[in-house]
C-alpha cells in the first residue's frame, strides 16, 4: 500500500519533471488535446475538410509555420462535410466548442456563408494575396456583391476518361481538339457493341459547361440585384442541344445522374469508350476492374473551336475567416501561407488537384494533374447568388436536372422546357 506521504511525494516529483520537460520542449502533448503553449502564445485554430489534405501536409505546414512565426501556435481540425454547414453557422455565431479562426468550405457555399454578415470581408487583400491570378471559377463564387469573402484554396475539374484500346481498335490516333471532332469520333466509337460514352441524363455539371461555352448562363442578376434562372436563353438552349447531341451516343440514363448508378461502375464493367469526369475517378474504375491497368487515357473536354478547352464546371474549396474569430489578423497570414505559391504546389502534389492560380498550372508535375489543372484555367462555378443552395435543394428535383430529362425523354420541346425550368430558378432564387 502506498501512503499519503508517498503519494504527496510522487506528485511532488511528477510535476517537477512536467515542468523540465515544458522548459525543454515547450509543449506537453495529450492524446486529443492541443498542446500546451507558453501563456503569451497564441493559437490559431483551423478547420480544413475530410479528403482536402493528407496527414503529413497538415504536420508539414504546422512544424514550418509555427517555426517560421514564434509566438504562434496551429490546432488544426479535420471536419467531415456531413453536417459541416450547420457546424460552420454556428462557429460564425461564435458558438463553437472549439471556435475556429479560419475556415474550409465548398466553393459554392461561400455566398451564403456572406449573405449573414457574418464573415470578414477580404476586398482590401485580393491584390496582396495575388487574386488577378485567382481561377475564375474560384475567384467568382467566392465574392458577393463585389466584396472578396473567400480566398480560393484548390480546385477540381472535369476531364474525359477514356479507353486508349477501344479508340486504337476504332482507328481513332488522337483525341479530339473541337467539339465537332469529339462528336465524330464519338459516333465511330458507338457502335459494334460498343457505346460512345456514358453521360448520364441528368450531369448538370457538365451541361453547364456547354451552356457557358455557348455564351449562356444558369442564372443573371439584375441591376436591382435579384436573380432570375436563364437556360431559355438562345445561347444556354444551344448548350442544351449539344448535351442531347452527346448524350445519345451511348447508354447512359435519361433520368439519373451519374451517381445513380454510378458511373464509374458503369465504365469499369461495360463497354463505355468515354466519361467525363475528374481525374480519381480512373483510379475508381480500376479498383473495379483491375484490367483496366494501362488501359485509361485522358484529355481535356473539347471546345468550340481548337486551341481552347471547353469550359467548365470549377469544384473546389475556399478559406474564410469568420468575424468572431479572436486571432483574425493571425488567421489571415495562415490563410495567405496556405493559399501562396509554395504551399499551393504541395498541396497539388499531395492531392492531385488544382492550385488556385492560373500561372501555377504549367508547374504542376503530374502530366494529368497538370491536364486538370489547365484545364481548370477556362472554369466557372455555380451563380453566386447566396440563395443558389435552394436551386439545388428543390423537391422532387433539381430545376435543371428536371429540364435535362424532360428534353431528353422528348417530353418536352427544349424551348419550352428551359422557360418552365428557368421559372423554377427565378422563384427559388426570390425565395418563393
Amino acid at each position: 500500500m502506498v501512503r499519503a506521504r508517498d503519494r504527496s511525494r510522487f506528485r511532488v516529483v511528477f510535476l517537477i519533471l512536467v515542468v523540465a520537460l515544458v522548459a525543454v520542449t515547450g509543449t506537453l502533448v495529450a492524446t486529443g488535446a492541443m498542446p500546451l503553449v507558453p501563456k503569451d502564445d497564441k493559437i490559431v485554430r483551423v478547420w480544413l475538410m475530410q479528403g482536402s489534405v493528407t496527414n503529413k501536409y497538415v504536420t508539414d505546414f504546422r512544424e514550418e509555420y509555427e517555426s517560421d512565426h514564434p509566438g504562434v501556435k496551429l490546432s488544426i481540425g479535420i471536419k467531415e462535410w456531413t453536417g459541416i454547414g450547420e457546424a460552420v453557422a454556428e462557429a460564425l455565431d461564435g458558438g463553437s466548442a472549439d471556435q475556429p479562426d479560419l475556415i474550409e468550405v465548398g466553393n459554392t457555399q461561400v455566398a451564403g456563408y456572406a449573405a449573414s454578415g457574418k464573415v470578414r470581408d477580404l476586398s482590401d487583400k485580393v491584390g496582396e494575396l495575388g487574386g488577378e491570378e485567382w481561377l475564375r471559377g474560384l475567384a467568382e463564387p467566392g465574392r458577393l456583391d463585389g466584396r472578396q469573402f473567400g480566398v480560393p484554396f484548390y480546385a477540381a475539374s472535369r476531364v474525359v476518361i477514356y479507353r486508349k484500346d477501344m479508340f486504337k481498335a476504332a482507328g481513332i490516333t488522337k483525341p479530339p481538339k473541337t467539339r465537332a471532332e469529339w462528336l465524330a469520333v464519338t459516333e465511330q466509337l458507338n457502335q459494334k457493341g460498343t457505346h460512345g460514352i456514358y453521360l448520364a441524363g441528368q450531369n448538370w455539371y457538365v451541361l453547364s459547361g456547354f451552356i457557358w461555352d455557348e455564351g449562356g448562363e444558369l442564372a443573371v442578376q439584375g441591376d436591382d440585384g435579384h436573380w432570375s434562372g436563364a437556360l431559355d436563353s438562345a445561347e444556354a438552349v444551344r448548350g442544351m442541344e449539344f448535351y442531347q447531341q452527346l448524350q445519345a451516343l451511348g447508354n447512359g440514363p435519361k433520368d439519373a445522374d451519374e451517381s445513380t448508378p454510378l458511373q464509374t461502375e458503369q465504365f469499369a464493367n461495360l463497354p463505355i469508350a468515354q466519361i467525363i469526369g475528374v481525374p480519381g475517378q480512373a483510379g475508381e474504375a480500376i479498383a473495379s476492374n483491375p484490367r483496366l491497368e494501362d488501359k485509361l487515357g485522358f484529355f481535356p473536354i473539347p471546345g468550340k473551336k481548337a486551341g481552347k478547352t471547353g469550359t467548365v464546371f470549377t469544384g473546389g474549396s475556399e478559406l474564410i475567416i469568420p468575424k468572431a474569430s479572436e486571432h483574425g489578423d493571425e488567421a489571415y497570414e495562415v490563410m495567405k501561407e496556405m493559399t501562396g505559391e509554395d504551399w499551393q504546389m504541395e498541396l497539388s502534389k499531395a492531392m492531385s488537384c488544382a492550385p488556385n492560380k492560373t500561372t501555377l498550372a504549367g508547374e504542376v508535375k503530374d502530366p494529368v494533374t497538370r491536364m486538370m489543372a489547365q484545364s481548370a484555367v477556362n472554369g466557372r462555378a455555380a451563380p453566386s447568388s447566396p440563395d443558389w443552395a435552394a436551386v439545388e435543394g428543390l423537391r422532387p428535383l433539381n430545376p435543371i436536372k428536371a429540364y435535362q430529362t424532360q428534353v431528353l425523354t422528348g417530353v418536352k420541346p427544349v424551348k419550352e422546357a428551359a422557360k418552365e425550368a428557368s421559372a423554377s430558378i427565378t422563384a427559388a432564387l426570390s425565395g418563393s
